[in-house]
């Protein structure tokens, strides 16, 4: 799978200009790079086929799920419940990283646009509130989103908003966008299974 684009919103304080955070983010987006279809090829390969009518096009989770794989052999832990001190706590968090500086979150964007506005304003009230010291979005870009679960959240509905979140006074942590894409399109590889029962990408 191809890196296509990485946005910074946010990049302040020591962890930001760290080599633990540089080695942390050359980590995550080789492991993007690795994730692969059909399983155990050696790119993201995925079948043509526009996902706005019912059983068409590809599923989402199972992509995220060869990610989780690979992050949770790097010491990351999935499903992580963030407090920020709250009255209400956000949902959990995909991925989580431990460092001397704190927390660093990833998130797997699977649901909707205004899944993907949550996930970034719970990271962002995350490194506020100096509970985290990263948070990183991973959303595919426009080519691939067409082929995927119909409007499931991307770069090209994310993009108008970026200037609200590079303006939040953050005095310490990092936030960005990682902008996926495919390497190929064919009809000769099968279909991504949509929900939960796919098998993960490795």
């Amino acid at each position: 799978m191809k890196v296509a684009h990485v946005e910074t919103l946010i990049s302040a304080g020591a962890f930001a200009h760290s080599p633990e955070w540089q080695n942390i983010r050359g980590a995550v987006i080789a492991s993007i790079r690795r994730v692969s279809w059909p399983p155990r090829s050696d790119k993201f390969t995925i079948y043509p086929e526009r996902g706005k009518e019912r059983r068409k096009g590809n599923g989402v989770k199972p992509i995220k799920n060869g990610l989780m794989k690979s992050l949770v052999k790097q010491g990351w832990k999935t499903e992580v419940a963030l407090d920020i001190s709250t009255v209400t706590k956000p949902g959990k968090l995909d991925a989580v990283l431990q460092t001397r500086y704190g927390p660093v979150a990833l998130e797997w964007e699977t649901g909707n646009v205004s899944s993907s506005h949550r996930a970034l304003n719970k990271m962002v009230l995350g490194l506020l509130k100096e509970v985290l010291a990263a948070g990183m979005l991973v959303v595919p870009t426009r080519k691939l989103y067409q082929y995927l679960t119909d409007r499931v959240g991307n770069w090209s509905e994310i993009e108008p908003y970026l200037d609200l979140w590079k303006a939040i006074p953050c005095r310490s942590g990092v936030l960005e966008i990682l902008v996926v894409e495919h390497d190929a399109t064919s009809t000769r590889v099968p279909r991504i299974p949509k929900g939960t029962s796919g098998r993960a990408l490795e």
